[in-house]
């Protein structure tokens, strides 16, 4: 069973800043380290990855799409899908990242 699930990283500049603020390595803090370690947050990219959903967890992803090859994005997409709630989802998923660049 496939299910497609939105997420936009239109949110990743408020992520990016509340996770200096906080200290507590939840899923914000997650995604502005892997923003930070991976990709420029100043270029905008599509990265497409499809995974396994199981337990809350994504396993076994892979990029299937990524629209700024050679930027660091598919990297970030991937260590931020480590920490991404997917409640009771499972099965194979495909998990759509939007970076709006600009930040």
């Amino acid at each position: 069973m496939k299910f497609s699930i939105a997420f936009a990283a239109a949110m990743a500049g408020s992520f990016f800043v509340a996770s200096a603020a906080s200290a507590a390595g939840g899923f914000e803090d997650q995604m502005g380290r892997c923003l930070q370690q991976f990709a420029n947050t100043r270029d905008a990219a599509q990265v497409m990855l499809e995974c396994t959903a199981d337990a809350g967890k994504l396993s076994g992803c892979k990029v299937v799409d990524n629209s700024a090859a050679g930027k660091g994005f598919d990297k970030a997409a991937m260590c931020i899908a480590e920490k991404l709630p997917m409640g009771a989802k499972t099965g194979t998923v495909k998990v759509p990242f939007r970076f709006p660049g600009g930040a």
